[in-house]
């Protein structure tokens, strides 16, 4: 391939997975394409099947293109805490492939934290800002970066005009979620002897002499046993024991009688071991403040509950337990209230207070063992944390920063909602990264028109209909360099073989001589995706992609060209662009356009693309996001009814005859052909966002 500008990468050749010959390494200075590498690959074939669960009306396609130069471009800084699914904090350029972490989804009108697994993991070179908090929290995020604030999604960097015009941070903006998250308690020695403290003050039973000797009657000698409700605190305790000398055994309680309150316990006979553990039961003379932190999370093991929304409480087997309890969170300054019984006799609890933010702050700051009682899962995300934005600054310079895919697409950043990237899986099959590389690494089938005049020539293919431009638009800008295109277009022509193209791209008029001669040999229709006309909409739904009027007068082109084409209002989204006065304009245009057909598509969310657009709803349009999750809840697929409704809109073109220009001479009736193959109409829901 030849080009103007052209030059050859330092990296000429590099093997890429899947591809059993090197790809030829390439760059030009076309100011779209700087900071652009295209891997010219000779592909093993060229006609793709398309997934039966696709529902697609055809079962061809053809994709000379893999990669996408218009991607989004995230990232954080790697030492950036993200909350774990065990409700612990972890820098971002640890975790990996498959860890268990905090996202959110809606239910409802609310959203709530979930827990997901993360997907993909990747690195990147970006500039980078700095986003500073009220509290103090800092956060190094590339400007592309987005954060969840109470009025949606926004963008770390932006402009009021030009192409950065977009919501984006400034100072004042109030961003949602937990708050900053805090480092565990480094579990020294203070720490542990309150942690002990906690856990046997309000579950051991120490022998005294007269149960000793009852004890040795029974054949028991047993001088110090504790029962524990979870195997996370009875392996701590044992631990934490075994370091100061006190072994123990373990065992499973024969029932759960009495005051006994779990399956579990551990115990020592040894004289010496049970005089050791009382003395680590003693209230301290002076506390520190790690052994506060110890004392509380060895208190909340043994008797705390709470956790997914509701809560965190301590009960107290007696007042001393409720006063050092309200005594340590005083010191750590962890807001609490302590609670009497009904009966006005003397304390029964200490509650936490301040919501999930301040019960996560808890479980962070004392750092308990038990899994189960750490979770904020179905927490609603609020926004009551101290999180306005004191300044956004660029920092003047690159760092590597770090990005990932989970299931719910966005994780929970340094206390902050935060947005992640869905990775496009073909690009990670070539070993070529899901960051960057799906940005900046664009694949060029170069031998995509030869292959594509062999596969037509086989005795084994049926002359089935082919489908162009449904997966990546094949007339994405590139394509006006390398041209793979024109050689495509012979040879289907050459083969008589029935074919569609959709596109949302003008770029189509360049191949209308082409286009005019498979027109007059084999079935062919050609679809532009028109879903709005509505500036603002197109700029939020579709950016980089070209203006909606031009398409259609792009459609007027190629129809008095003799080129059949059509319009497709797709996608079609309920409560955004399917009022009859959104869309009787495009149909009085297409019609003045001459377009053979106007067909409408109800949105269909597929894979990576639901989380994409919901994360654009909740952003754009929250008060559609409970219609949606209604409509959408058992599939990719609207329901049937919601399907008929939307293709109705667009009904009275197909009913009427073919639209002409306005004003002027339709022309003779065109001849007669052999019936064509249902025209597919499909929608690339990629390009949307």
């Amino acid at each position: 391939m030849r080009w103007d500008n052209l030059r050859i990468d330092g990296e000429e050749e590099r093997h890429l997975a899947g591809y059993s010959e090197p790809a030829r390494v390439r760059t030009f200075d076309a100011p779209e394409a700087l900071d652009v590498r295209f891997y010219e690959v000779r592909a093993r074939s060229a006609l793709n099947s398309v997934p039966k669960r696709s529902r697609m009306p055809f079962r061809w396609t053809i994709n000379p293109y893999r990669g996408c130069t218009h991607a989004c471009t995230y990232c954080l800084a790697g030492d950036t805490p993200i909350l774990m699914a065990d409700g612990r904090a972890r820098p971002l350029e640890d975790v990996r492939v498959g860890d268990g972490i905090y996202g959110t989804v809606g239910r409802g009108r609310f959203r709530r934290y979930a827990l997901t697994r993360v997907l993909d993991h990747w690195s990147t070179v970006r500039p980078a800002h700095r986003v500073t908090l009220e509290d103090g929290t800092e956060l190094i995020a590339g400007g592309d970066h987005r954060f969840l604030s109470d009025r949606g999604w926004r963008y770390v960097s932006g402009s009021e005009r030009g192409p950065l015009n977009r919501p984006h941070l400034r100072p004042g903006s109030r961003l949602v979620g937990t708050g900053r998250l805090f480092r565990p308690p480094g579990h020294s020695t203070d720490y542990r002897r309150g942690y002990l403290c906690g856990i046997v003050r309000s579950e051991a039973g120490l022998g005294s002499s007269a149960s000793a000797r009852a004890a040795r009657a029974r054949g028991d000698p047993q001088r110090f046993r504790v029962a524990i409700a979870d195997l996370d605190a009875v392996r701590r305790t044992r631990q934490y024991l075994s370091d100061f000398g006190v072994s123990t055994r373990q065992f499973a309680l024969a029932g759960t009688g009495g005051s006994t309150r779990g399956g579990t316990a551990i115990r020592t006979s040894a004289l010496a071991d049970a005089s050791t553990a009382k003395g680590l039961a003693r209230w301290p003379r002076s506390a520190t403040e790690e052994w506060c932190k110890g004392f509380l999370s060895g208190i909340y093991d043994a008797e705390g509950s709470g956790g997914g929304g509701e809560a965190g409480r301590i009960l107290g087997s007696d007042d001393e337990i409720i006063e050092w309890s309200a005594f340590c969170l005083r010191r750590l300054e962890i807001p609490h209230a302590v609670e009497t019984a009904r009966a006005g006799d003397g304390p029964c609890s200490v509650r936490l207070r301040g919501g999930p933010a301040q019960h996560l702050r808890f479980v962070q700051t004392v750092d308990p063992a038990v899994n189960r009682k750490r979770t904020v899962e179905g927490a609603p995300v609020t926004a009551d944390a101290p999180l306005r934005v004191e300044s956004v600054e660029p920092l003047g310079f690159e760092l590597p920063l770090f990005d990932m895919t989970t299931e719910t697409g966005d994780f929970i950043a340094n206390g902050i909602v935060s947005h992640n990237c869905f990775a496009r899986p073909t690009h990670t099959y070539l070993d070529l990264g899901a960051g960057r590389d799906f940005e900046r690494e664009i694949v060029v089938k170069v031998n995509a028109p030869e292959l594509v005049r062999a596969e037509l020539a086989r005795p084994s293919w049926r002359g089935e209909h082919v489908a162009l431009g449904t997966n990546t638009d094949p007339y994405q800008w590139v394509e006006s360099r390398y041209r793979l295109m024109p050689p495509i277009w012979e040879a289907l022509r050459d083969a008589h073989n029935p074919c569609s193209v959709l596109t949302k791209s003008p770029l189509l008029l360049r191949d209308i001589e082409l286009l005019r001669e498979l027109t007059a040999r084999t079935s062919f229709q050609a679809n532009l995706s028109v879903p709005t006309l509505d500036e603002r909409a197109w700029r939020a739904t579709e950016p980089h992609t070209p203006h909606p009027r031009k398409r259609l007068e792009a459609v007027a082109e190629l129809n008095r060209a003799g080129v059949p084409t059509g319009v497709l209002v797709a996608p079609l989204m309920p409560g955004v662009n399917d009022a009859p006065e959104q869309v009787e304009p495009i149909l009085e245009l297409a019609s003045e356009a001459g377009a053979t057909s106007v067909a409408g598509v109800a949105l269909h969310l597929r894979g990576e693309v639901r989380g994409i657009f919901f994360d654009w709803l909740r952003e754009h349009r929250p008060d559609l996001v409970g219609r949606y999750e209604q409509l959408y809840r058992r599939g990719a697929y609207a329901p049937a009814d919601e399907r008929r409704r939307l293709g109705a809109l667009v009904a009275r073109e197909r009913r009427g005859s073919r639209p002409t220009l306005r004003g002027q001479d339709p022309g003779p009736p065109p001849q007669k052909r052999p019936e064509r193959p249902r025209t597919p109409q499909t929608e690339p829901q990629e390009s949307l966002f």
